[in-house]
């Protein structure tokens, strides 16, 4: 069977939601997929985990490479897979079963569209649902865009567009997918499908978690590129507030203990 999409997978060290996140893949009701899971270096058991998939199934390509970041790693996977539809998903996060069904029929039914994008869910580390993400109310548009990424997951986009801005800026390491849809929304339609068809998985090392004020900044750059693209950026600047959420919580009591 022809592949009309594939799923790209980035991995570093995530072999306790990796196996998870592949099968999640492997459940989708469009079985003509391609999933290419490259490792970026990963010290863990990631890439076994991955390679046990692959052996079970023909349609899964695994790269193991040296460690280069997850951008780099982003646009060296892509190259590696030739459907005209391709999405991306999160090695610790999870795809609903009709996600492609239902975005590739988007994409199929509509040449003016270049990307489509779903509606997401928070989950912890145990796969609970902790609610809608804040994002999915957020209505889309092009100028929206500039001060909020709607544009989060699950997103499927064509090659070819994808191709016409570049691909990922390899400048943008801590807010790549941001700047993307910044560049695509100035030449192609984005669509949003309202409905949860993404698992969004929120815990402690995850970057939004870990480097949310790096996040932040590298945003802040990738909106002032596009305001400076669009002509805008001598009527417009820039308001960034960084603000800081505290709360107590108690001690933890340290028992001295006799050896």
């Amino acid at each position: 069977m022809e592949k009309t999409v594939a799923v790209i997978m980035t991995v570093y060290n995530r072999e306790c939601y990796l196996a998870a996140a592949i099968k999640s893949v492997l459940s989708q009701t469009r079985p003509d997929l391609e999933l290419l899971i490259w490792d970026d270096g990963s010290s863990d058991n990631s890439v076994k985990v991955a390679r046990d998939f692959a052996q079970k199934d023909q349609r899964i390509q695994v790269i193991a490479a040296e460690h280069q970041g997850r951008t780099k790693s982003l646009k060296a996977a892509i190259k590696q897979t030739k459907s005209p539809y391709f999405g991306l998903v999160d090695s610790d996060d999870l795809l609903a079963p009709t996600a492609l069904a239902e975005t590739t029929a988007i994409l199929e039914a509509r040449p003016d569209i270049g990307l489509v994008y779903t509606d997401y869910q928070l989950i912890n580390q145990d796969k609970r649902i902790l609610g809608y993400g804040q994002r999915c109310s957020i209505p889309y548009s092009k100028e929206r865009l500039l001060v909020d990424f709607m544009v989060f997951h699950f997103r499927l986009l064509r090659r070819d567009v994808y191709e016409q801005i570049g691909g990922f800026n390899e400048e943008f390491e801590l807010a790549q997918d941001y700047d993307l849809c910044l560049r695509l929304s100035e030449v192609t339609e984005i669509e949003h499908l309202a409905k949860p068809l993404y698992y969004y998985r929120y815990h402690s090392q995850s970057l939004s978690h870990t480097q949310r004020v790096e996040q932040i900044l590298a945003s802040q750059n990738a909106i002032n590129q596009a305001l400076k693209r669009r002509g805008l950026d001598e009527n417009y600047e820039l308001d960034v507030q960084i603000v800081g959420q505290y709360s107590l919580r108690p001690k933890v009591k340290v028992v001295n203990r006799l050896v």
